[in-house]
């Protein structure tokens, strides 16, 4: 049927990468999600995609988690609510508002772009979902560790931290969001081994504080009342 037709095509379109197998996921998520509720768009796709998710990510000695697959679908399932051009959550957003809902949904969406990079880190960064960790405060710091870097880059592309960005702040802050959601990542480029790949963090921390450093300066002063007056 259709459902397997959409599978087929995702598969021939992604030529085995996985990337690339996700973003095309991504995108027939957002394309359904625009005429289906959330929950209906998360059935429709795990259940033709998720598998094809873990089955790809296995050829490429790559394992996925199963939840990690489904989350993927439900997550961008979320995103297409507020995705123009239909963004249904928009519509609401904008009778509240008073305002257009094209452009209201747009700026939804610019908000979101923070939203639209968890579904791959949950793929590429397992720990994110808890995935074999066996302690609280592992547990525990791993979500501190996601949370300071979903705000980073949020700050990186909103274009504010603690003042305004500048254009040569953009990278160390996307840096800092890479470290602190892939520190397997970065423990493999400097040689640490995985099972202390944690000690990535302080580097990620380190680098988000020197970008508070160079904008510490520039963080607007209070406006006295009188002045306002």
């Amino acid at each position: 049927g259709i459902g397997s037709m959409i599978v087929q095509v995702v598969e021939m379109l992604s030529m085995g990468n996985i990337f690339l197998l996700l973003l095309i996921t991504g995108i027939v998520s957002l394309i359904i999600g625009m005429g289906l509720p959330t929950t209906a768009t998360y059935i429709v796709m795990a259940s033709l995609t998720a598998p094809a998710i873990v089955d790809i990510g296995g050829m490429n000695n790559f394992i996925v988690p199963l939840m990690a697959a489904h989350l993927f679908c439900f997550y961008f399932g979320i995103l297409a609510d507020d995705t123009p051009p239909v963004g249904l959550a928009a519509y609401a957003a904008a009778a509240i508002a008073k305002s257009p809902p094209i452009p209201t949904g747009i700026q939804g969406f610019m908000y979101d772009i923070r939203t639209a990079i968890l579904p791959f880190m949950f793929i590429f960064n397992a720990d994110l979902i808890l995935h074999n960790i066996n302690s609280w405060p592992q547990g525990i710091l791993i979500f501190l560790m996601a949370c300071v870097g979903n705000f980073a880059f949020a700050s990186a592309t909103q274009g504010w931290f603690v003042a305004r960005n500048k254009i040569w702040e953009v990278p160390f802050l996307l840096a800092v969001t890479l470290t602190l959601f892939r520190p397997d990542m970065i423990s493999s480029w400097i040689g640490i081994p995985h099972e202390q790949r944690y000690w990535a963090y302080p580097i990620g921390l380190a680098i988000f504080g020197l970008v508070y450093l160079m904008q510490r300066p520039r963080i607007p002063k209070d406006v006295p009342a009188q002045a306002m007056a």
